[in-house]
């Protein structure tokens, strides 16, 4: 598979969870992450999963700029989407495959702080 934002190589990565082993695909060059449709929530909460990021966080910003992609699957323009808890995370998605994630953006998916339940609850207020 190639990368959506960058086009280089994808190669596949078995992470073992509780609820047994999950396929994701990380660009070799960008770091950003693919996630079949519910992967990401089964490592949200799977113990030490943010370690199958190791990307930079600046390059996945630069990265995050480019939000007109197509789905690696079926070539399909993806749409940008916001996370519904985390506000800030900005994330792309094909409602019949999956989600992309830039380097950084599933770490910070997963921790959810103090500070981004006062982010969304100061943007509930401000519109």
């Amino acid at each position: 598979m190639d990368c959506p934002k960058c086009k280089n190589k994808m190669l596949e990565h078995s992470v073992d969870t509780l609820s047994g082993k999950v396929m994701i695909d990380r660009c070799e060059h960008c770091s950003g992450i693919w996630f079949d449709h519910g992967e990401q929530d089964i490592l949200k909460g799977d113990w030490m999963s943010e370690f199958l990021e190791p990307g930079d966080t600046k390059v996945g910003d630069k990265f995050n700029k480019v939000t007109e992609i197509d789905c690696p699957r079926c070539n399909e323009r993806m749409t940008s989407t916001h996370d519904s808890k985390q506000h800030h995370i900005v994330y792309e998605v094909c409602e019949e495959h999956g989600i992309f994630m830039d380097a950084g953006e599933f770490t910070d998916y997963k921790h959810e702080t103090i500070l981004d339940l006062f982010r969304d609850m100061v943007s509930k207020f401000s519109k």
